[in-house]
C-alpha cells in the first residue's frame, strides 16, 4: 500500500501545551522564526497537523485551527500533544 503525501495529508488532531502562563504559541506564516506571526494560540487550542519539517534545530508543523479551518500556519512541534 502506497502511503504518499496525499494520504498523509492530516497527521491528526493535536492541542497546544507547555506555553508559559500568560503567553501564547505563535502561529507563523512559514517554518521559522523569521516569518510573520499570524496569531497567538493559548494552551488547549485544538489544531489539525498537516505536515512537519525540520528547519535548523526546530521541527515546524503546518497546522490549521480545528475551529477555523481557513486559518493555517506553522507552529513548533515542541508545543503539540496528540489528542
Amino acid at each position: 500500500m502506497d502511503v504518499g503525501p496525499a494520504s498523509a495529508a492530516s497527521l491528526g488532531r493535536y492541542e497546544v501545551v507547555g506555553v508559559e502562563e500568560g503567553d501564547m504559541l505563535k502561529m507563523r506564516g512559514g517554518p521559522g522564526t523569521g516569518f510573520i506571526v499570524i496569531v497567538g494560540l493559548p494552551n488547549g487550542t485544538a489544531l489539525r497537523v498537516h505536515s512537519c519539517e525540520q528547519t535548523g534545530g526546530t521541527r515546524w508543523c503546518r497546522v490549521s485551527l480545528e475551529r477555523a479551518r481557513g486559518l493555517k500556519g506553522y507552529v513548533s512541534w515542541a508545543y503539540l500533544r496528540k489528542l
